[in-house]
Parts: C-alpha cells; sequence; structure tokens
C-alpha cells in the first residue's frame, strides 16, 4: 500500500465519474458498501482493457459497481456476477437498468458457492474477478477457476486488508483472524504453479494471477 500522499497524488490523476456512478460512489460512501477504490478499479479496467474479454465472471457484486464499470470499459463484453445479499442484488438491479446494461451483465442472486451449476452455463470465462466474502477467497478461486480460458487472468481484490496482512497488532480479534486467512490465501496464491501472480500495492491490494 502506498503512503497517503502519494496516493493522493495518483488519485488526481483519476478522472472524476458522473451520472450513475457518481451517485452509486456516494450510496457507498453514505451506508458502507464496499466497492474498489478508485486506483484499484482503474488498474482492473486498463488490464482488461489490454486482455479484451469477451466473457468476465465476477464473484460478489455488492451494488453493480465494479460489474457495471466493467460493462461501460469493455461495451464488447459480457458479464456474470453473482451476489447474496438481497438487497443489494436488488439494488444493483435497479442501477444497471437506469444505466442500460441489463443485456451486458447477468446478475446473478445467491451464495457464489451454491451458483456453481448456474455459472457454469456461461463458462469457460476470459477472466475472473473476486471480490467477495475474504475468508472464502481460496475455496472461491479452487471452485471458478476450472472455467477460466487458457491463458486467462484471475483478479482478486482486498488482498492487503488495509495492511492487516502484514500488521495486525492494533487489530480487533475477528480482523486479525480474516488477515490472517486472507495472509494465507496470497501465499497459497502466489506458490500456485498453475498461474503466475503478482501482488499490486494499489488501492486495497490486488493480485493478479494469470494461467500458465
Amino acid at each position: 500500500m502506498l503512503n497517503e500522499e502519494l496516493q493522493n497524488y495518483i488519485d488526481s490523476f483519476i478522472q472524476p465519474r458522473d451520472g450513475v456512478f457518481f451517485d452509486m460512489e456516494e450510496y457507498a460512501k453514505l451506508h458502507g458498501v464496499p466497492i474498489m477504490e478508485p486506483a484499484g478499479i482503474e488498474t482492473m479496467l486498463q488490464l482488461l482493457r489490454i486482455q479484451q474479454p469477451e466473457s468476465i465472471l465476477e464473484i460478489g457484486t455488492a451494488i453493480g459497481y465494479s460489474a457495471m464499470r466493467m460493462a461501460s470499459a469493455l461495451p464488447k463484453s459480457h458479464i456474470i456476477t453473482m451476489e447474496r445479499d438481497e438487497d443489494r442484488c436488488q439494488l444493483a438491479a435497479e442501477y444497471m437498468k437506469r444505466a442500460g446494461m441489463q443485456e451486458q451483465i447477468t446478475l446473478m442472486k445467491g451464495d457464489a458457492l451454491e451458483l456453481e451449476a448456474e455459472a457454469a452455463v456461461h463458462a469457460p470465462f476470459d477472466a475472473i474477478f473476486i471480490d467477495a466474502a475474504k475468508g472464502q477467497y481460496k475455496r472461491f478461486f479452487e471452485r471458478y477457476s476450472r472455467y477460466l480460458k487458457p491463458g486467462g487472468i484471475i483478479i482478486t481484490d482486498n488482498i492487503l486488508f488495509k495492511g492487516l496482512v502484514y500488521n495486525h497488532e492494533s487489530a480487533s480479534k475477528r480482523a486479525r483472524s480474516l488477515a490472517k486467512k486472507i495472509d494465507e490465501f496470497n501465499r497459497w496464491l502466489v506458490a500456485n504453479e498453475e498461474y503466475d501472480t503478482i501482488i499490486l500495492p494499489i488501492g486495497d491490494g490486488v493480485a493478479v494471477s494469470k494461467m500458465r
């Protein structure tokens, strides 16, 4: 993670969002909904622009912000996204309808660990984005990486967990436990011989894994 002064400098070059994206960001701030930090999502979008995926699987929709940002940046891509929280799923659907993205984004309601059969119908995927329950990252990766096309990429957010993966002395017991699970996932991921993985200290930490 970058120091605050450097992060603010980098963020100053990111163009402000307007319209529905601005409204979603304001809603997320007001209601404590976790969405990707600006530098993190801009990095992900740039990687996807380079890759030009036809199909993307997202695990963890929340209110639909990242799925819609991907759809906007990649108009030829189709995004399959999953969300288990009913209220957030409904709100995501409303935002997608407002933006006219219902056909480009397929929204699935339910736990990602229980939606494999439904998601498999849309496989294989060029890219997978994991941004859901942090303690389940390894299970998400193992469950859905089998549906990744050869040479595809998997992007995982929040893998530095506000720095707690390497400095958790002041964290609560629950946060320390979750930080330990994320650290274990990071070590497992980097050691996975089927992928080349790099951890980027941007946003809340982003791992980019490319299938060998």
